[in-house]
């Protein structure tokens, strides 16, 4: 595409008033595929479709799919975001419809929310964060793409999003571009993490081949972020970059209230967590992606452990929290013995669990509560110690030592932000391994600022001041 016809695309992107005021060229495409248009956004008070009801864009044709490269554009269209559902963002963002790939080597399609703010990039190249959000959800239609935008319907069972949405705008507020990727995929796999690293890795390719979003293509510079059910796919995806997609220019990774192995995470809320329900609905959305879990499930789970996964299904984050909290995992099968110790399990929970893919190349930022009642912390020690057998780790690894899980996802938030937006300006990541223990992720030079500022220009944003 020549720097004119870019301009004209990325021109075709303003919105004003939620209508588009410009109509947007047709997107390059491979040769010998059918050239990709960009739709308009809907006129407000449009609201928008739910993923079930929109299969045209969510489940595009499957020949097509497979016939596409992982990351090739399927579909674009501009979209209205906002917050709590009704205060718009001032920003350009765009919805794609990709191919990737799932854990058995088949190509799917995937969605991923493409947002670039209007203010330069801080360091002349603008920069990609890859947010994956805590959607914990075992339906589509919980998915971010639908969430985010202005008109979907409120659901006060799914406020995790909205909240994960201002570390969003903080990213944004810095110059950088963020692309959301529905990383459940279209089965909404919940914690299958290998899914959910593909997903995102395919996503950032469509990012950075999308003309309007302005961005330098394979040398940008690529950062993930992600917490609890986000931290889930950001870790795995750092985990495959290497090897799946080596031409990302994959800077960084920040994870924290991380599940680092799951036979950790189920034997640490057995009966014992009121994170127990979320976690269950971890296992119920692997075995969507893993017809072998799912297979061990119908075979060994009891009839009350059956009942308990018809409640769960279709549900979004909040009841996978509140239903069954301190719920007995494990006694809800009539497996003999420990049912996560059968051997027909045992190569799939390595793949969903960290470490057994080596040392990702890229620099990591790790954080975690001390008194974090969902994931336990001594799986991350056993991760941070097996990465940190590779010579060439380069790992920062922070244990807050007064937070449990929801606290150290707010303490810090400025701290990850602030590593991630130095990497994104080419910042080096220091060499080598270094774990610290701290009061809390606040006391972190700049962290306060950079927390206020960033729930301020929210609140700004919400009012209509461009991002």
């Amino acid at each position: 595409m020549t720097a004119g016809t870019r301009t004209i695309a990325q021109a075709c992107a303003v919105v004003a008033a939620g209508l588009t005021i410009a109509v947007c060229p047709a997107l390059t495409a491979p040769a010998g595929a059918d050239p990709v248009r960009v739709q308009p956004a809907l006129p407000f008070p449009t609201p928008p479709a739910p993923p079930y009801l929109d299969p045209g864009f969510y489940q595009p044709d499957p020949a097509r799919v497979a016939a596409a490269a992982p990351g090739q554009i399927l579909a674009a269209r501009q979209v209205n975001l906002a917050n709590l559902w009704l205060l718009p963002l001032n920003a350009n963002a765009w919805q794609l419809s990709y191919r990737s790939t799932n854990t058995r080597g088949e190509p799917i399609a995937a969605v991923a929310t493409l947002v670039v703010p209007h203010r330069p990039a801080p360091s002349g190249q603008r920069g990609l964060v890859s947010f994956q959000m805590a959607e914990d959800s075992l339906s589509v239609n919980c998915a971010p793409s639908y969430t985010l935008q202005m008109g979907s319907l409120p659901n006060p069972l799914n406020p995790v999003m909205e909240a994960e949405f201002v570390e969003v705008q903080a990213m944004l507020q810095l110059g950088h571009a963020v692309v959301i990727p529905d990383h459940e995929g279209p089965n909404a796999a919940y914690a299958a993490g290998p899914l959910g690293g593909r997903i995102a890795l395919d996503g950032i390719r469509a990012a950075e081949a999308f003309d309007p979003a302005g961005l330098p293509g394979a040398d940008t510079r690529v950062t993930l972020w992600g917490y609890s059910g986000g931290a889930i796919p950001t870790a795995h995806a750092a985990e495959l970059q290497p090897t799946y997609a080596p031409e990302v220019n994959l800077v960084g990774s920040a994870t924290g209230g991380l599940m680092a192995d799951i036979r950790a995470a189920l034997d640490y809320n057995n009966a014992t967590s009121s994170f127990g329900g979320a976690v269950l609905g971890g296992l119920f959305g692997v075995a969507r992606e893993y017809p072998q879990l799912n297979q061990f499930i119908d075979e060994h789970m009891n009839p009350l452990g059956k009942a308990v996964r018809l409640a769960h299904e279709n549900q979004c984050v909040a009841l996978q929290f509140a239903a069954f909290p301190f719920v007995n995992i494990k006694g809800l099968f009539d497996y003999p013995g420990d049912p996560m110790q059968a051997p027909q399990l045992q190569s799939l929970l390595d793949e969903i669990s960290l470490g057994h893919r080596g040392t990702p190349t890229a620099p990591l930022y790790i954080y975690e509560g001390v008194f974090d009642e969902a994931m336990p912390l001594n799986a991350v020690n056993n991760t941070y110690d097996i990465y940190c057998k590779d010579p060439g780790a380069r790992v920062q690894y922070t244990r807050d030592l007064f937070s449990e899980h929801g606290i150290a996802a707010v303490s810090n938030t400025a701290g990850a932000a602030m590593w991630l937006d130095d990497r994104l300006n080419g910042v080096p990541a220091p060499e080598g391994c270094h774990n610290r223990d701290v009061y809390s992720g606040f006391l972190d030079p700049g962290a306060i600022g950079t927390f206020v500022n960033a729930i301020g220009q929210t609140l700004a944003s919400a009012l209509g001041m461009p991002v």
